[in-house]
């Protein structure tokens, strides 16, 4: 890569553990409000199940081993072949393993707190991002070879491709608005040809912008 392309902010290996804090503290503010208000967790619904669970019985062991051990399989990995999955390491190591860990400790604050949920994300994801960095320096970049040489967000699984319905099922379940929303986004998605998830997502924040749930 040219040096100077290199050098640019959305190029740079400094700029990785900004990104990457800031994916970590709206996912960490997510599950701040799922655990005061039960929405927002940015996670599939089973793994969501599992927090919940925790919540009610007080026992945040499954939830914090497996959440854990997402992250910590997720920035091995991130480290030896240049590819970091949001979905293990940030959607279910940041937002429901550190938290459930924070929680079974007895930690209430940061998960209590959004301004707390916030920053303890962003600190997390720094730390994450930080670690990958540097060892990608002992890993990858030793190499000449250019196959996962870069670190790449979003690997994703095929198992993505049936989170769409549960989008639309959970739009609809929150408000009609928002359930035709989430529809017709999904359907203009399938028509374009593109994963129906984000047009699900985007009719439902589209028309949620307009019709307001109201959180009692």
């Amino acid at each position: 890569m040219d040096e100077k392309l290199r050098n640019n902010f959305w190029y740079a290996d400094w700029s990785f553990p900004i990104f990457i804090g800031l994916l970590s503290a709206g996912v960490f503010a997510g599950t701040h409000m799922y655990y005061l208000y039960g929405v927002g967790a940015f996670n599939e619904v089973a793994f969501v199940s599992m927090l919940r669970a925790g919540m009610d019985t007080g026992v945040y062991g499954a939830v914090a081993a497996f959440g854990a051990s997402f992250l910590f399989a997720r920035i091995i990995e991130g480290s030896l072949v240049g590819i970091l999955d949001i979905g293990g390491a940030i959607q279910t190591g940041v937002g429901l393993g550190i938290p459930a860990l924070l929680m079974g400790a007895g930690i209430m604050y940061p998960v209590e707190n959004f301004g707390a949920a916030l920053a303890t994300g962003m600190v997390i994801g720094l730390a994450i991002g930080g670690l990958i960095i540097l060892a990608r320096k002992f890993t990858v970049n030793q190499s000449d070879s250019t196959y996962g040489a870069d670190v790449m967000m979003g690997a994703g699984n095929s198992s993505g491709r049936f989170l769409g319905p549960l989008i639309i099922l959970s739009a609809i379940g929150a408000s009609i608005p928002i359930g035709l929303g989430s529809l017709f986004g999904a359907l203009l998605f399938y028509l374009w040809g593109k994963p129906i998830t984000g047009g699900a997502i985007l009719g439902a924040m589209l028309l949620g912008a307009f019709f307001p749930i109201a959180i009692s």
